[in-house]
């Protein structure tokens, strides 16, 4: 407990809090039907402002007004404290009472999340602490031991700034036949020319043939990944193939290919799955005379994880939502 509270103390910022944010915080406080509620909305209200002047110190745009956290109706029937930051997403920003060591996260706040941060107050609310910061959650309380630092959030908004079109990708849609821009069967991508792999036993026919052998809970599509400079001037290509198992978990299946003329991966290509909390889950290397990699793994429902495609010191990162 104590190593813990040390390494938070490492990497968590005190900012002050400005006397309009309180009038504002209070002012909110004031519409609310009791005493309780009341204080909760303080806080949120609190820790989003916080939120909000830290990114604006950063040069992130920020957007108050168009937050649930804002909307007086939203704010009398949930537990919010989101901060809409354009062109990436909502931010949650929950409040941290002194020597709390875990933060309550309710179950509304787990969905169109980009990411959480953590605020801690004392008793004088004249100041505050962001204590860290934690991609998604899928508990109602998560313990201040797993935040990671600021550096790993700024990075994670530099990340979606740099790629706003590179969404979270809802998995429990696609049994729905719904599927996020870019993925795409894998026979219409293998039907372009400059895609069409050339060794023979993963020609389209074969794919088609395995297609049609495939129970009907599978539902597979793919992606062309382009890391920039592409490997070889070839992109490759990513398969994900989910189904559903019996006790509400999601298979999930991985592949990356090479593609076009090139017959086999580079040796070195990293397929990696990144958990929740930012730690390697699992990971993938191609090896001389690879065709493809691939992973294999299960999944809860709202669980959040990354794959990440890198050669060298280019990488590309998609998000995944179960």
């Amino acid at each position: 407990m104590n190593n813990s509270t040390y390494q938070l103390d490492d990497f968590a910022l005190t900012l002050p809090i400005s006397q309009t944010a309180r009038i504002t915080a209070q002012q909110f406080a004031n519409q609310q039907p009791n005493l309780e509620k009341a204080e909760q909305v303080r806080l949120n209200t609190l820790a989003v402002w916080v939120v909000n002047d830290y990114l604006q110190m950063m040069d992130i745009p920020t957007d108050l007004q168009a937050s649930d956290s804002w909307n007086p109706i939203v704010r009398l029937c949930g537990d919010v404290a989101d901060l809409e930051v354009p062109s990436i997403g909502r931010l949650e920003c929950r409040p941290v009472r002194l020597h709390q060591q875990i933060c309550f996260v309710p179950p509304e706040t787990w969905e169109e999340r980009v990411g959480y941060l953590m605020v801690q107050f004392d008793e004088s609310l004249e100041e505050a602490r962001l204590l860290g910061f934690i991609p998604s959650v899928t508990t109602q309380t998560v313990p201040l031991a797993q935040l990671q630092p600021l550096e790993a959030f700024i990075d994670r908004i530099w990340e979606l700034r740099q790629s706003p079109l590179n969404s979270l990708v809802n998995l429990s849609q696609w049994f729905a036949g719904i599927f996020e821009t870019g993925w795409e069967t894998i026979e219409s991508l293998w039907n372009v020319p400059e895609l069409m792999p050339t060794y023979a036993f993963r020609s389209v026919e074969t794919l088609e043939l395995d297609t049609l052998k495939q129970p009907e809970s599978i539902t597979k599509r793919a992606k062309v990944i382009d890391l920039g400079i592409q490997i070889h001037n070839q992109p490759v290509m990513l398969i994900v193939e989910i189904s559903p198992e019996k006790d509400g978990q999601t298979s999930i299946h991985l592949q990356l290919h090479a593609t076009g003329n090139q017959i086999y991966l580079p040796p070195g290509v990293h397929l990696t799955v990144i958990d929740s909390s930012g730690a390697v889950f699992l990971d993938a290397q191609s090896r001389k005379l690879d065709n493809y990699i691939q992973l294999q793994f299960r999944g809860e429902p709202r669980e959040q994880f990354s794959v990440r495609v890198a050669l060298d010191n280019t990488s590309i990162t998609e998000y995944f939502r179960i």
